[in-house]
């Protein structure tokens, strides 16, 4: 008796498995489902735990044993994507940025999407001027602990807190004064709206930035935004296609292919090489979501798309959400008492120091750090969202590249330089956030608002496991990156000419399959009796009788005395 029951436990706990999913405030939510549950099931526990109805904008992202990122399906079981063994482990994300995240319906909404961005602000992917980052700095200090008080708060409090992978003296002075001056009176909820206000204007607003590299050895950034599809080089946006541009996007093993129709019917066609097939499919499959959700009127007008032009070649996705035009009918049709908000306050966060209180990562002095961790392609790594864990490489087609210089840019109104070995001047709202303060510091450290250990912090926050450090990826000079170039192009002609090979062997292999398929199908009309309506039609017209007695007969009584000439062979053998 004993014996049954625990056999029915053990087989009930193999049926079970413990999932723990580490939410924006870094607070972590654990649960128990079958095995054979779909996405869709954990992410309404989650959103039922955080009293969330506008949950069409975010998602679950999980890191599989090769350090890949995905996003969780909610059709699919969630045992047969996850390449691990349970426990998992698991985060929530913002996943569609709303275009405008101000006109969200709840407060509990735009909260999570402000610790998002807030995230964001942190290691590095959202950059700006050195007066918005103020700006938003302080609007983060006020919605945290509130106004200024000077028996709270002694000099120099800005400094306990870190809103970006580097900043300076006088950047702290410049979100104390703003905090003491412009925001007292500003409620939490007050200071998350101007922050969402200041946030949605910046051009890498919505940027979830996906590492490449060109033939040339450049490092560049891929990203999909409310707006359209983004390429960053050097801090620099040197492609931007709004959605209804965007025709197709495709891959093939490694290579991924954007094509675009602009005006005046010039088309443009963006080609770039991932790392891993995997990666290359994580890219396509982000860039045909956010195309289906930021561009169609209706989820009924969602089709599977091909990664390829051929059927019987490639893989075959489908977006299986609401798009972001029935989103906003939707939150416009709830009516209900706002729930209440547990904000996160001063509580210790893993990925984000900006919400502790305490001393700042190391006692070192400021520009002693800089010039320790700062490397030339830094701004680059400051970008890079570790949903990627490897450099990418890239082709790029068409005629909007900017211009390229060598020389070190400055912004006499901030007193800070461009921190980028390239001239950057389309937009300041695409300028690093954080900088040093004087442009001699610069000039020695070549600081590109890199963070390696913010960047190592996030991987470890959303993995749920240590990781080893990726200094080096990005952190070459000029001189190796060209002298990698004429390999990286020897490699991807040979890379090239497989897939042609590859290619033609398919077709060859589906042509012959569909002369077998053929020859079936003409055996089973001929020589089968089959009362089949659909089949007599055909027995029964004239050309078919006399296809079958001038040449399937002949044909028929030819094989046939092969066969029985090779069975005399064998036979006298």
């Amino acid at each position: 008796m004993l014996s049954r029951f625990m056999s029915g436990s053990l087989r009930n706990l193999e049926r079970e498995y413990s999932c723990t999913v580490r939410l924006l405030d870094d607070t972590e939510y654990t649960c128990t489902i079958q095995r054979d549950a779909k996405g869709q099931y954990l992410f309404d526990l989650l959103c039922h735990h955080l009293n969330l109805l506008e949950k069409d904008y975010f998602g679950i992202r999980y890191v599989d044993p090769d350090k890949q990122r995905h996003w969780l399906e909610f059709t699919k079981s969630i045992s047969k994507q996850m390449k691990s063994q349970p426990p998992f482990t698991m985060c929530l994300r913002v996943k569609f940025y709303p275009p405008d995240p101000v006109a969200l319906k709840e407060e509990i909404t735009r909260y999570l999407v402000f610790l998002q961005l807030k995230r964001d602000l942190y290691h590095g992917r959202l950059l700006c001027k050195t007066s918005d980052a103020a700006m938003l700095a302080a609007h983060i200090l006020q919605a945290e602990i509130g106004d200024y008080d000077p028996g709270k708060h002694p000099e120099g409090y800005s400094s306990k807190f870190q809103f970006f992978p580097k900043h300076s003296e006088k950047l702290e002075r410049r979100i104390a004064e703003i905090h003491k001056t412009e925001l007292i009176g500003q409620t939490p909820e007050t200071s998350e709206r101007n922050f969402l206000l200041k946030a949605q204007m910046l051009e890498t607003y919505g940027v979830d930035p996906h590492p490449c590299k060109d033939v040339s050895g450049n490092p560049a950034f891929l990203a999909f935004t409310p707006f359209g599809f983004v390429v960053l080089q050097g801090n620099k946006r040197v492609h931007f296609l709004k959605w209804n541009e965007v025709s197709k996007l495709k891959f093939e093993a490694k290579t991924f292919h954007i094509y675009a129709n602009q005006k005046e019917d010039r088309k443009i066609i963006l080609t770039y090489f991932a790392p891993t097939p995997e990666a290359c499919k994580h890219l396509w499959k982000c860039g045909v979501e956010n195309q289906a959700f930021y561009k169609l009127e209706k989820s009924s007008q969602v089709r599977t798309v091909s990664s390829s032009n051929l059927f019987f070649k490639g893989s075959r996705f489908r977006y299986s959400g609401r798009v972001a035009k029935e989103v906003m009918e939707q939150s416009a049709r709830i009516k209900r008492e706002p729930p209440e908000i547990h904000r996160s306050g001063l509580v210790p966060s893993r990925s984000c120091p900006s919400i502790t209180h305490g001393p700042r990562l190391s006692s070192v002095p400021r520009t002693r750090r800089r010039a320790v961790h700062i490397s030339i392609m830094e701004g680059l790594e400051s970008l890079r969202d570790s949903a990627h864990s490897t450099p990418v490489r890239s082709v790029s087609h068409g005629e909007s590249f900017l211009p390229r210089s060598r020389s070190h840019a400055t912004d006499a109104s901030e007193g800070m330089a461009v921190i980028s070995d390239e001239a950057y001047s389309p937009s300041d709202s695409v300028l690093p956030t954080p900088v040093a303060e004087h442009s001699t510091d610069m000039a020695v450290s070549r600081q590109i608002n890199g963070a390696p250990c913010s960047i190592e912090e996030e991987k470890e926050s959303e993995a749920g496991t240590p990781m080893r450090g990726e200094e080096g990826d990005f952190g070459v000079d000029g001189r190796a990156a060209h002298e990698g170039a004429g390999e990286d192009s020897a490699l991807s002609e040979v890379e090239q000419v497989n897939k042609f090979v590859l290619s033609v062997l398919r077709l060859l292999l589906v042509t012959i399959g569909l002369l077998f398929v053929l020859l079936l199908l003409l055996i089973i009309l001929t020589e089968s009796d089959l009362d089949i309506a659909f089949l007599s039609d055909i027995r029964q017209t004239p050309e078919f009788e006399q296809f079958h007695y001038e040449y399937f007969c002949p044909l028929r009584r030819w094989f046939a005395c092969k066969l029985r000439w090779v069975g005399g062979l064998l036979i006298n053998n």
